[in-house]
């Protein structure tokens, strides 16, 4: 999937700048051939990389044309020579294109603390503005991994008052993953026609249902970046919000659909875990207690384990900070029920949940019984391979 979906106006490319030390493609450039709106979220982490801060700024205004991405460098803690570098990159990027600078938007994605090797890039940016075509975008996907094992794409299509409109997303994304904004990098392109006022907000509702509901470690990134552009060529009627709930659909679905791969493709992940938290009084206590279950490492690598240790699950919701009645809470894993009104279900429940576990997708429902609101968050298990790949991250 990739190489045949495109949205009309919109070009990408990719280049091998040598960033990374090896063959691999780790530079992309996606080009709206006419000024499109733009929306964007960002890390909540207060270490904000250099392309973080310029394109925050740089989003406000309403309208981007170009986004450059690196991967393998992030360009974080590298002070005013790397302000200088993630300008630079805009800068070569619209005086190739012969747009604004103020147009062209910058993502950095890698190691922390080291500068950017500015000649590579230079050549890598050369390269990415002689390849430019309509469809490259899963070779884009590729390009800004860095310990991803499989590109992340999705492409919808839609109407909004019987026109049709195209959508189309790729993200990267494998560890220093939780929910503090988008906690990756994600990039979406639409033809759809809409105003800037209505598509921040609206991007940001989505951001906050989808990408902040993953967790792989627990950990923000100082990169994490979220990036829509729009360009009108579907030539679409809508003026407010309602006009265009069957867009707000799509994007939900693509990335809700790009959340779920960045989950299973947690860092040495082995198994893709559903949590799914019902009875809550509210939305966010819901969240409260599905992001704890999701970020501990007890009931992660029970997970991994195979071991339906409900204790390590009853734990975590007791010390998330919202205040519940520990009697009435039942627990399942898929559809085995190992916890009913507070107390365990016997050792032939936790035999069947053992069997159930060895499956790749598990599903871990918790009934609260307090109230109306539900919740769904994906995570992953922790395996040994995690702590592998960290420990020798820059090696």
């Amino acid at each position: 999937m990739g190489n045949n979906f495109y949205v009309p106006g919109f070009l990408v490319s990719v280049a091998n700048a040598g960033i990374k030390g090896s063959e691999k493609e780790d530079m992309a450039l996606i080009y709206s051939e006419t000024p499109a709106v733009v929306a964007g979220t960002f890390t909540r982490n207060q270490v904000k990389a250099a392309p973080v801060i310029l394109t925050a700024r740089r989003i406000k205004s309403g309208l981007a044309q170009a986004i450059i991405v690196n991967s393998g460098n992030a360009n974080a803690c590298t002070g005013l020579q790397g302000k200088k570098d993630a300008q630079e990159m805009t800068a070569l990027v619209a005086r190739g294109l012969n747009i604004p600078d103020q147009l062209v938007l910058v993502c950095s994605t890698g190691v922390i603390g080291q500068p950017l090797p500015m000649d590579k890039v230079k050549k890598g940016i050369d390269q990415l503005l002689k390849n430019l075509t309509p469809k490259g975008w899963k070779e884009a996907a590729k390009a800004i991994m860095t310990t991803d094992t499989f590109p992340k794409l999705v492409y919808k299509e839609g109407e909004i008052k019987g026109i049709p409109f195209k959508l189309l997303g790729i993200a990267k994304g494998a560890g220093m993953i939780r929910p503090d904004m988008a906690t990756m990098l994600a990039f979406f392109a639409t033809d759809i026609a809409i105003s800037p006022t209505l598509l921040q907000p609206l991007f940001k509702e989505v951001v906050s249902a989808s990408f902040n509901r993953i967790s792989v470690d627990g950990d923000t990134s100082t990169n994490d970046t979220a990036l829509i552009l729009a360009n009108g060529r579907a030539q679409n009627p809508g003026k407010t919000r309602e006009d265009f709930a069957p867009f707000a659909a799509c994007l939900y679905e693509a990335a809700t659909a790009l959340a779920k791969m960045i989950a299973k493709d947690g860092e040495g992940a082995s198994k893709l875990v559903e949590v799914v938290i019902q009875g809550a009084r509210s939305i966010k206590e819901a969240d409260q207690i599905a992001m704890t279950i999701a970020n501990s490492p007890l009931v992660k690598t029970a997970i991994y384990g195979e071991d339906a240790n409900w204790g390590r699950i009853m734990a975590a919701i007791g010390r998330a900070g919202v205040e519940i009645h520990p009697e009435k809470i039942d627990i399942y894993f898929g559809d085995i029920c190992v916890v009913k009104n507070g107390l365990g279900q016997g050792e032939r429940a936790e035999k069947e949940a053992h069997i159930y576990l060895k499956n790749k997708e598990v599903l871990l429902k918790i009934d609260l019984k307090l109230g109306k609101a539900t919740t769904t968050w994906y995570t992953c298990d922790l395996t040994e391979e995690y702590i592998r790949i960290n420990a020798t991250y820059r090696s």
